[in-house]
């Protein structure tokens, strides 16, 4: 499946936020995590980051449709590490490499080193995700609530 990925905006805002929902709805009702889930951020949240200089959220493009988002943190300074935060494809999309791809671009796009993520320790499908395209545990955890660590990654 062809992917590309294409720059949303502003006007794009109330799209990325709904998506987004839907996109986590599964986790936070499985985690119930109401502190950092992306599922219970507000549109505001959304449009405060598009506002951003350093923030560059991308459609996931896929046979012409939007089937995800990636947002990718980066200053242009040299040193400072990029971030991917979030990264998301909708249910119906998923295992199917789609993601793999997205990060790809992204690292294209924004360099192939220095960057973090995190993600659900619990999730061992977005661990070993993350780990076959090089991204490596810190060690750095931190509890959200009993169901749930996150784990933080780094890619050099």
């Amino acid at each position: 499946m062809d992917v590309r990925l294409v720059r949303a905006g502003i006007e794009d805002a109330e799209k990325l936020w709904k998506m987004q929902v839907t996109a986590f709805k599964e986790l936070y009702d499985k985690y119930q995590d109401t502190e950092t889930s992306p599922a219970t951020e507000p549109m505001d949240k959304i449009i405060m980051r598009l506002e951003q200089p350093f923030t560059y959220y991308y459609f996931i493009i896929a046979n012409n449709m939007a089937i995800g988002a990636i947002r990718i943190v980066d200053k242009h300074e040299y040193g400072v590490t990029k971030r991917i935060s979030p990264v998301f494809v909708m249910p119906e999309y998923r295992n199917r490499g789609l993601a793999q791809k997205a990060i790809k671009l992204a690292e294209e796009k924004h360099g192939c080193s220095d960057w973090e993520l995190d993600t659900i320790l619990e999730e061992k499908g977005n661990c070993y995700l993350y780990e076959k395209m090089g991204y490596c545990q810190t060690g750095e955890f931190k509890t959200i609530n009993e169901k749930m660590t996150l784990v933080l990654y780094k890619k050099n």
